[in-house]
């Protein structure tokens, strides 16, 4: 049977509006903009000085040269990183906004009652990197080891104070686990980061800290601080000569830092993929490899998914030692 001979022109006009309709589309995916179109902004829910602002500050340079984006670092203080950190959880979800943080992401849900949920209001680009904590005290105090430290403290109950980076942080944790193991009283003073933290030890306001290498390291070579143990199975090739909790004969002081990167929850898994392959890239390369080991950072670079992993289960684990050991977040 013959087609109607109207049926010609409709058919043209169908094929014509369906190629149009091609055209277009085919024009609106070349317009998609490359990823990253603007410099990338990375908050650090701490105030400068710290083992995070420096870690991502050693990372930023590379990273905006692989991006071709510049990184625009913000450092948003408060609430023991959970106003930072929620800063991010409510980002337009482009990948165009991160968070650089440390354990606290992990430790705070067991700690505290946050304004949001960190596995569903976060993704994970990749975990960064591991250092264990280290406890330096200021010149005055006359301990020069780690026992003499907890034969004083005891001397001297609730007499002797520890700053810290932040409530939740592990900065925190060390100390409180410290107290734990060792049967002493030491008084707990949070600040807004490690830096303004640093800057009271350094006065002689506060007796000892647990901070990261890379805050304390040119302090104590300086003869302004003196280490007495880091946390870990083994000494740190960053500062060799300063010996463990385990070695001195305390255990249970298992408060290693982590540093994470992530994204607002819900960014696509194509952005994800692309800030991952460049950071981790970033974390492996044989200029910054380095430089990393001597500020006592361990690069972990591992993929989204594998950091995925790791922080749900880190923060199981520390949510189930913080309601063991009943440590709180004041």
């Amino acid at each position: 049977m013959k087609p109607h001979a109207h049926s010609d022109p409709i058919r043209r006009r169908l094929l014509a509006s369906l190629g149009g309709a091609a055209l277009l589309t085919g024009g609106v995916a070349r317009a998609q903009p490359a990823f990253p179109s603007r410099p990338i902004r990375v908050i650090v829910p701490y105030g400068t000085g710290g083992g995070t602002d420096i870690l991502i500050r050693m990372l930023a340079p590379a990273m905006g040269a692989s991006l071709g984006q510049s990184i625009v670092i913000e450092n948003r203080p408060g609430a023991g990183s959970v106003l930072g950190t929620e800063m991010v959880a409510r980002s337009p979800a482009d990948g165009h906004t991160l968070l650089a943080v440390d354990s606290a992401i992990l430790t705070n849900p067991g700690l505290r009652k946050l304004p949001f949920d960190t596995k569903r209001d976060l993704a994970g680009v990749t975990m960064m990197a591991t250092a264990p904590v280290i406890l330096v005290v200021h010149p005055s105090v006359p301990a020069k080891t780690l026992p003499e430290l907890i034969d004083l403290a005891r001397s001297k109950p609730g007499m002797l104070n520890y700053a810290s980076g932040g409530n939740g942080a592990s900065t925190h944790l060390a100390g409180e686990l410290m107290k734990i193991s060792c049967g002493v009283d030491i008084a707990h003073i949070a600040y807004k980061g490690t830096g303004p933290a640093m800057t009271d030890l350094l006065a002689g306001h506060v007796q000892m800290q647990f901070a990261g290498i890379s805050s304390v390291r040119a302090h104590v070579e300086a003869g302004k601080l003196r280490a007495v143990a880091v946390t870990g199975p083994k000494r740190n090739v960053a500062m060799s000569a300063v010996p463990t909790f385990i070695e001195q004969g305390v255990k249970g002081v298992d408060a290693d830092t982590w540093w994470g990167l992530y994204a607002p929850g819900g960014t696509p898994a194509d952005l994800v993929g692309v800030l991952n392959d460049h950071f981790v890239r970033a974390l492996k390369s044989a200029e910054l490899a380095p430089k990393l080991a001597a500020s006592g950072f361990i690069p972990v670079a591992g993929t989204a998914a594998e950091h995925a992993e790791m922080t749900s289960s880190m923060i199981d684990r520390w949510t189930e030692v913080i309601k063991a050991a009943k440590i709180t977040a004041d």
